[in-house]
């Protein structure tokens, strides 16, 4: 027997993805309210897991407009018409799990940073509310609400964000961890994902049907379930992208279609392995870093040394630096949703390519297989990229979550 899921928040699809591939579940329906996210997700449940429901399992539509996403929508000029998701689930077999995990963005640390109030009046750092009124409206077995580190230390208002989410989950009957910060923590690489990626996994649990303690069994699940499906080897950027076809740079950049190349592109079978087109400067720059580091010279190892190099270049002054080499030895540094506007932090560690990773190449550091597709502009496509839960970190949840709803709900 498959359990039902209730994807939130669904981005393109690595969370409900990494479930899929478990063969464990059944995906009645996804919510995501950006237009390609929605395509790609469809398109991807339609060609690789059969759905042919696909393109209304999944719904594209704000979930802040809570009751309107359950009971139906009528006309609106952005989303259209919906009988909304009672429509298409089943009282009799219900809900068994929700997952997802509001935009990460109001919680992250760099994000409080940048934003001179601290994110303290950002709407998304309420969004759970919208998450709590489908998990009190379908009342599953167990959710999954993943999210960044940063929210451990967010407090909008002067209030914890865990404090919020735990009392706001236990008025409907679920409890969490007491003890978020040393259980749901998560290393991605110790799952296969070859990126320094951490993340927060909260199990929600629903107190009146569960057969044991849920702080128990919530112990028993991130200390003994879990780690069960760790990865006996810790990928590297090499063990990810190193059999891609070479994209080098062009004598002079070229135009095609509507799009500029200052690299060779057309050269894979594999969908999105397309370069981004870079300023002679931008190439020069990725040669000489690369080179540095190939050679052993290691000039521009330090911070330092990397923001006087930005200063040299552009004549602009930052406080933080702005390139980064991955190395074929580690896993990558963090694939942000961020790489959509520039690769600076994400260059290619072979001087002959000089260029930032592909799309394809930051799917594959997200752990997504060669046969996920994804639609819309480039921009589109990093963004969706850089936002999803790493499929293969997604396949040891929902495995994880299988053995403990059927030890703790049998």
């Amino acid at each position: 027997m498959k359990y039902n899921v209730i994807d939130l928040f669904a981005g393109c699809g690595g969370l409900s993805d990494g479930f899929e591939q478990t063969h464990l579940y059944e995906t009645l329906a996804c919510v995501e309210w950006e237009k390609e996210p929605c395509k790609t997700l469809a398109n991807r449940l339609k060609k690789k897991w059969n759905y042919e429901n696909a393109y209304e399992t999944v719904f594209h539509f704000d979930i802040q407009r809570t009751d309107e996403l359950i009971n139906g929508w009528r006309n609106d000029p952005v989303y259209g018409t919906s009988h909304g998701l009672k429509s298409i689930i089943d009282e009799n077999k219900g809900i068994d799990v929700v997952i997802g995990g509001p935009p990460c963005q109001a919680y992250s640390i760099a994000g409080r940073i940048r934003d001179e109030n601290g994110m303290n009046d950002d709407y998304r750092n309420f969004l759970f509310e919208s998450y709590l009124k489908v998990v009190d409206e379908f009342k599953p077995k167990v959710f999954i609400f993943e999210n960044v580190p940063g929210m451990l230390s967010a407090m909008p208002g002067g209030v914890s964000i865990v404090e919020r989410i735990t009392h706001a989950f236990a008025e409907k009957g679920y409890e969490i961890s007491n003890n978020l910060r040393e259980n749901a923590l998560i290393d991605c690489t110790k799952f296969g994902v070859p990126q320094a990626r951490k993340r927060m996994v909260i199990l929600g649990v629903n107190k009146k049907l569960i057969n044991e303690n849920p702080q128990i069994a919530l112990q028993d699940f991130y200390k003994f379930i879990f780690p069960k499906y760790q990865s006996k080897k810790v990928l590297t950027v090499k063990d990810a992208i190193d059999d891609l076809p070479k994209l080098h740079p062009l004598e002079e950049s070229i135009k095609v279609g509507k799009r500029n190349f200052s690299h060779t592109y057309d050269v894979c079978e594999i969908a999105n392995h397309e370069p981004r087109m870079h300023s002679r400067r931008d190439v020069e720059t990725f040669e000489l870093l690369t080179k540095d580091i190939q050679t052993g010279q290691n000039k521009f190892a330090s911070v330092e040394s990397l923001k006087d190099l930005y200063f040299e270049i552009t004549g602009k002054r930052s406080n933080i630096h702005k390139y980064h080499v991955l190395k074929w030895n580690k896993p990558s540094n963090t694939i942000p949703a961020h790489l959509y506007k520039d690769g600076l932090r994400h260059i290619h560690p072979d001087p002959e390519q000089a260029r930032s990773i592909t799309v394809r190449e930051a799917a594959r550091l997200q752990s997504f297989d060669d046969d996920f597709e994804f639609l819309g502009s480039l921009t589109d496509q990093y963004k969706m990229v850089g936002n999803a839960v790493p499929p293969k970190f997604a396949k040891a949840i929902g495995l994880a979550l299988n053995d403990f709803i059927n030890k703790y709900y049998a």
